[in-house]
């Protein structure tokens, strides 16, 4: 089961970092390689099919991380992030703009990917007990 949180948290830490030079990188592209356009990119439905993979994953690892180093904070971290991502799914560049679509997603972004940081890292440290996890105190 640990292996399988550490593999989920590259995964998830991937997606978002995937999420946020894609945010970065795609008008970028566009600009440069008109022809690209074609491949229509920037639809929302990459924001949506990102989702799709961050969320389930991203609780997976979280949740399962939590669990072994007892650190809450790291969940409330990723959930934060998600709700940022999600939020920049559902209100979308229509109701808050290309820019307002964007800062979510990028902020949302960097949270999910530094709550994974830190989990892998914590699960790391407990998995060499080198850990002074809450729950170690008597």
């Amino acid at each position: 089961m640990k292996a399988a949180q550490a593999i989920t948290d590259k995964l998830a830490l991937s997606l978002s970092l995937a999420c946020a030079i894609h945010c970065l990188a795609v008008p970028l592209l566009l600009a440069l390689l008109p022809s690209l356009a074609a491949l229509q990119l920037d639809h929302e439905i990459f924001h949506a099919w990102m989702l799709v993979a961050v969320i389930p994953s991203s609780i997976f690892a979280l949740t399962l991380g939590c669990k072994q180093h007892r650190r809450l904070g790291v969940l409330i971290l990723g959930g934060i992030g998600l709700t940022f991502l999600t939020l920049a799914v559902v209100l979308g560049e229509a109701r808050i703009g290309e820019s307002g679509e964007k800062a979510l997603t990028l902020v949302g972004a960097a949270f999910v990917a530094l709550g994974h940081l830190i989990n892998y890292r914590l699960c790391s440290a407990v998995k060499a007990n080198k850990c002074a996890c809450p729950g170690d105190r008597v």
